[in-house]
């Protein structure tokens, strides 16, 4: 079986930067870094209630959106994830998009399925999940009921 092999990334546009640029040209700056999409995530913070956005890649299956929470193989979830565990309603935006979603974390057999169509367009967390002892968590957002687009 092949080893992964790890692609280091441009990080010339990353974090709040990222972000930034995003939200000022509604994803013409931003939305394809690296060759893959990001989508803006915003999610509730668990201790501050305030809006917290984070630049995400992101993958589709069917009419959901797939994030992973790996923070590049940390041993620590990244806030956005511990945020939507504690409040699962967020906001995505694509491009000019904005759309409702509802998170949740997958059972391990359907991980395993979203895991594969993850690592199909970013293979480097197959790296990622090398570095942590914690299984790395596939977040599906589900667009909410009569989702409305702004």
């Amino acid at each position: 079986m092949n080893q992964p092999v790890y692609r280091a990334p441009d990080l010339s546009l990353r974090g709040t930067e990222h972000v930034r640029q995003y939200l000022e040209t509604d994803g013409q700056v931003g939305h394809e870094w690296n060759g893959v999409p990001i989508l803006l995530l915003t999610t509730t913070g668990r201790k501050s209630a305030r809006p917290r956005t984070s630049a995400l890649i992101y993958g589709r299956d069917g009419d959901d959106y797939l994030v992973i929470a790996s923070a590049g193989g940390s041993d620590a979830h990244p806030a956005w994830y511990l945020n939507l565990l504690a409040e699962p309603a967020a906001l995505v935006q694509i491009k000019a998009d904005r759309i409702p979603v509802t998170a949740h974390t997958p059972s391990p057999p359907e991980r395993e399925r979203l895991w594969e169509i993850a690592t199909g367009y970013w293979p480097n967390y197959d790296i990622y999940q090398t570095r942590t002892s914690r299984p790395i968590p596939v977040v599906v957002l589900r667009p909410s009921p009569g989702e409305t687009r702004r």
